[in-house]
């Protein structure tokens, strides 16, 4: 059941990250430069008032963590983001293998 959710999960976000790159493509085109959405970007479009308050919490909790870890992960594109995301739950997601020396067919 795990594994089915990673892989949903993973190919929920790889659609996502193609999206992602579409959409930032048709704006770079339409405005003739390279326009990017960030993760805040996405973040504050989907949570709208909720953004805001978890990022002065994360900023008082942790400052210094805040610094070195959601500062530059809030500030990264979105599509690149999503598509790695996607891609590790699917790696995740996977059946085990067969060990070497087991019969894999009876």
């Amino acid at each position: 059941m795990i594994r089915f959710l990673s892989r949903f999960a993973g190919l929920l976000l790889l659609a996502a990250g193609f999206v992602g790159v579409v959409y930032d493509g048709a704006r770079s085109i339409a405005n003739n430069a390279v326009l990017v959405t960030s993760v805040s970007d996405v973040a504050v479009a989907l949570l709208k008032d909720r953004a805001a308050s978890l990022q002065a919490m994360a900023e008082g909790g942790q400052p210094v963590l805040w610094k070195l870890l959601g500062l530059p992960f809030t500030l990264s594109p979105a599509a690149p983001v999503a598509l790695a995301l996607g891609l590790v739950l699917l790696w995740l997601g996977q059946p085990p293998r067969a060990g070497i020396g087991t019969l894999v067919r009876p």
